[in-house]
């Protein structure tokens, strides 16, 4: 039986005041088992940002309950979020918020050594991840030195290191040119297919979702479909998406 890494039940996420509350979620529920890559897409203002600050605890749920591993972590009060968000969630930003003043094995290191973590196991474990992602030989470079697709990987290395149950992606791509988003949409199906890692990711663009094995499509606050890849090409998988997009009213040029 495959493992639940995360459970959504029944979220709602409102704002505002009486006679004036728009619903951001609207009664959503889903869950993600360990291994999977899932997309969560949907036009702007659609509450797909919103979901994902309540599951990266960033935002608190009005009503509902969010599981990761079996921690309920509505449930949680602020110092217990802030070391829950620091040791068990992985992310992955679009412009990779890698430190100027570290290098690369400094950058990956950073949330060990903030959780205070002996500095054995710590070396240990970026020499680890850093021979699986194929940067060995730029761990004592400084961003500034590295290529953009190093930078991705150092970036992946470091959502990697303190082994979380889930990362999480907010638009990965959606600074990067064309080149530079294959190649980090290439890396997290590296990290998902070869590493185990359960990811979710929310896009706009049908492009990026491709990439992933099942899409969740939230609109008005509400998921409105699902699609599973299958044994699809990625070819195939775009088309059914765009389908989809079209069914949303989206247009679609807000999805390339």
């Amino acid at each position: 039986m495959d493992k639940e890494i995360l459970k959504v039940m029944n979220i709602q996420k409102f704002y505002g005041s009486r006679g004036n509350v728009t619903k951001a979620i609207n009664n959503i529920s889903f869950t993600v088992v360990e291994g999977e890559y899932v997309a969560i897409m949907g036009a702007s203002g659609s509450g797909k940002t919103t979901l994902l600050n309540c599951i990266s605890t960033i935002d608190s749920v009005t009503s509902g309950n969010i599981l990761i591993g079996n921690e309920d972590i509505t449930k949680f009060k602020d110092k217990k979020l802030a070391k829950f968000r620091r040791e068990e969630l992985g992310f992955i930003f679009q412009d990779f918020n890698l430190l100027d003043t570290l290098n690369a094995y400094e950058n990956i290191a950073l949330a060990l050594t903030i959780c205070k973590i002996n500095a054995e196991i710590i070396d240990k474990r970026v020499k680890e991840v850093a021979m699986k992602l194929n940067i060995t030989d730029v761990l004592y470079k400084f961003p500034y030195e590295m290529s953009g697709g190093q930078k991705q990987r150092v970036a992946s290395a470091r959502a990697l290191i303190s082994n979380p149950k889930l990362i999480l992606a907010d638009e990965p791509t959606g600074s990067l040119d064309s080149k530079s988003a294959k190649m980090l949409l290439e890396s997290l199906v590296n990290l998902n297919e070869q590493l185990n890692a359960t990811i979710m990711m929310v896009t706009h663009d049908a492009f990026s979702a491709s990439y992933a094995k099942r899409i969740l499509f939230i609109k008005d606050g509400n998921l409105f479909n699902e699609l599973i890849r299958g044994k699809d090409s990625r070819k195939e998988f775009f088309n059914k998406i765009i389908e989809v997009v079209t069914l949303l009213g989206g247009d679609q040029r807000d999805v390339f």
